[in-house]
């Protein structure tokens, strides 16, 4: 259950009265929390949310950077509880800063770091809290931060290259929308007024794109209303609807090139997020149950449960992959061949920067096969609108003689 924010007042066993905010699921907990330090509880009320809330969340370069922050304060051996004030002041009055604080008010209530963690699954997922734990057990936390920190960079990075791929040919596409819009609703009307005046029978592109115009003057409103309806009500049920999402997923490793990407960028995060649990001491089957997730796609995900049950009954990691069908075959040879020789995070750590470097290719090469495709799109667009609207000037001398 997600953690919430409560305000309390009490009194101490002095009697002196107390008051403040603690982060816990349930009005009960937060009792019961206070009770463990000596509070007598009076009034704990779940604290109201902003009707406006202007600080931006939690994102997930927000998480890595706050990883490199303690990595670099744990290592240098400063104590847990003096790391987590210096890193929440670095983000100043962010929420991120709250985060901080809220997980730091966790430690000096009694709880490890990792539990801690553990309490902000959005945030800290089953790798992350997994790295912590062995790094507790084992006296190796400032070890196991900085691999961490290195394992949210890199995924970030990753991210980021796949996401500039997107964003660019779309972000050209939603302008020349956009500018044909414009032309469409306050160009188009001027020229079909020269046009009555000729008298004379239209093209037909032209009577295309003036029909065009008016059904946009004409219920524009409701176009635009239904797009923005449709965007909310997708955006509720892939955010809410498990089916939905799934599907969308499946459908996207389907879509031509971006699905390759994707597919590349799933066998990326596998190999990368196996590496790096399992140089950490994290046992195999253990590990697969946080791998499943860091995939980022439910296809990927089934795969990896497949694996892990395969791996459970005492068949060998490489046979498991094989056999879900979803993992290139060079990515199973090196498996293999890490498995013979006793080094399989080394091997998975070299298959991760193969399939990262392939990505990095890729996005390279449709960035820039993509730049000639998108001045086609914006010549067929605008261009085309121009030309439906200059076409009848042709016909112009026939109807002055």
């Amino acid at each position: 259950m997600k953690n919430r924010i409560f305000h309390w007042e009490g009194t101490d066993s002095q009697g002196t009265r107390l008051s403040g905010e603690v982060s816990e699921a349930s009005a009960m907990l937060a009792r019961v929390r206070l009770r463990s330090q000596g509070v007598r509880s009076l009034r704990v009320r779940r604290k109201p949310r902003p009707l406006f809330n202007t600080r931006r969340r939690v994102s997930p370069r927000d998480i890595a950077l706050f990883t490199r922050q303690m990595a670099i304060m744990v290592k240098a051996g400063v104590p847990l509880l003096q790391a987590l004030g210096s890193v929440g002041e670095c983000f100043g009055r962010s929420a991120m800063s709250g985060l901080v604080q809220e997980i730091r008010q966790e430690i000096a209530g009694g709880n490890s770091f990792s539990g801690a963690l553990q309490k902000w699954p959005e945030h800290f997922d089953g790798v992350y809290c997994n790295l912590v734990v062995a790094g507790e057990q084992s006296g190796t936390l400032d070890v196991l931060m900085d691999t961490l920190a290195v394992y949210k960079e890199r995924g970030e990075l990753l991210k980021g290259r796949v996401r500039r791929a997107m964003v660019y040919p779309l972000a050209v596409i939603v302008m020349a929308l956009l500018v044909s819009l414009l032309l469409l609703i306050e160009v188009v009307p001027q020229f079909e007024a020269v046009f009555a005046d000729f008298g004379a029978q239209l093209p037909a592109f032209t009577l295309f794109i003036v029909g065009l115009s008016d059904g946009l003057r004409q219920s524009g409103y409701l176009v635009l209303a239904i797009f923005i309806l449709s965007g909310f009500i997708y955006g509720y049920l892939h955010g809410h609807v498990t089916s939905v999402r799934h599907m969308q997923e499946r459908f996207s490793l389907k879509v031509p090139v971006l699905g390759a990407i994707l597919r590349k960028v799933a066998v990326a995060r596998y190999a990368r997020t196996l590496a790096t649990t399992f140089a950490a001491g994290v046992p195999l089957v253990e590990a697969l149950v946080s791998v499943a997730g860091a995939t980022g796609n439910v296809v990927f995900r089934n795969a990896v449960d497949g694996v892990r049950a395969d791996v459970t009954s005492g068949q060998q990691l490489h046979w498991a992959m094989r056999r879900v069908g979803v993992f290139p075959g060079m990515m199973v040879q090196m498996v293999a061949i890490g498995e013979e020789a006793g080094a399989l995070d080394e091997m998975l750590d070299r298959a991760a920067g193969i399939y990262e470097s392939e990505v990095d290719n890729t996005v390279d090469n449709l960035t820039t096969l993509m730049e000639p495709a998108i001045m086609a799109v914006l010549g067929i667009l605008v261009g085309g609108l121009i030309i439906a609207m200059y076409l009848p000037i042709f016909q112009l001398g026939n109807v002055i003689g």
